[in-house]
C-alpha cells in the first residue's frame, strides 16, 4: 500500500505544475517579445538613411561659396550621439522636397560638434545644444536659427523666414 501511494502524484500537484509551466511559457514569451520590440525601436532610433544634400566641406568654404552665389548658408550642428539629430536626418534632411529646396537655394554645412575642426563655428554661434540649425549670410551673420529637433514643416518655415 505504501509503494502505490508514493508513486502516484495527487491531482492538485499536477495542476500546480501545469499552471507553473503555462506561467513560465507566458513570461518567457513576454520577455522575448519585449526584447525584440526594444531592439527594433533602438535600431529605428539610430537608423539614418542617406540623403542627397550637397553638403559643403566646412563653414569657411561655405562662406566663400555663399559670397560667390549669393545664397545663404544653412548650418546644421549635430553630434554622433544626438538622437533628435538622427530623427531630423531621417525625417527632414532625407526628404526629397527639403533636398530640392536646400540644394537650390542654400549652401548647406553639416557640423559635428564633437569634431575638433568644428570648434570655430561652435564658438562663433555659441552652440550649446544639438540639433541647432542656423541660416547665415555670406559674412557669417545669423539671420534665423532654431534649437532642438524640428519637423519638416517647421524646418521649411525656418528656411522661408516664417519662424
Amino acid at each position: 500500500m505504501n509503494s502505490a501511494h508514493t508513486s502516484s502524484t495527487p491531482s492538485g500537484e499536477q495542476s500546480l505544475e501545469g499552471s507553473r509551466s503555462k506561467a513560465q511559457k507566458f513570461w518567457r514569451g513576454f520577455w522575448l517579445a519585449f526584447l525584440v520590440a526594444s531592439l527594433a525601436y533602438a535600431w529605428y532610433s539610430f537608423y539614418v538613411p542617406s540623403n542627397d544634400i550637397a553638403w559643403a566641406d566646412d563653414f569657411a568654404i561655405a562662406q566663400e561659396q555663399s559670397a560667390e552665389s549669393g545664397k545663404p548658408v544653412v548650418l546644421f550642428f549635430t553630434g554622433a550621439w544626438c538622437v533628435p539629430c538622427r530623427i531630423m536626418k531621417r525625417e527632414v534632411w532625407a526628404d526629397d522636397e527639403v533636398t530640392d529646396i536646400v540644394n537650390g537655394g542654400f549652401i548647406p554645412v553639416l557640423i559635428d560638434v564633437g569634431d575638433s575642426d568644428a570648434a570655430a563655428p561652435v564658438s562663433q554661434f555659441q552652440v550649446g545644444i544639438t540639433p541647432t540649425t542656423i541660416i547665415t549670410d555670406a559674412q557669417g551673420n545669423a539671420l534665423r536659427w532654431e534649437t532642438g529637433g524640428m519637423s519638416k514643416a517647421s524646418f521649411l518655415d525656418l528656411l522661408e523666414g516664417r519662424s
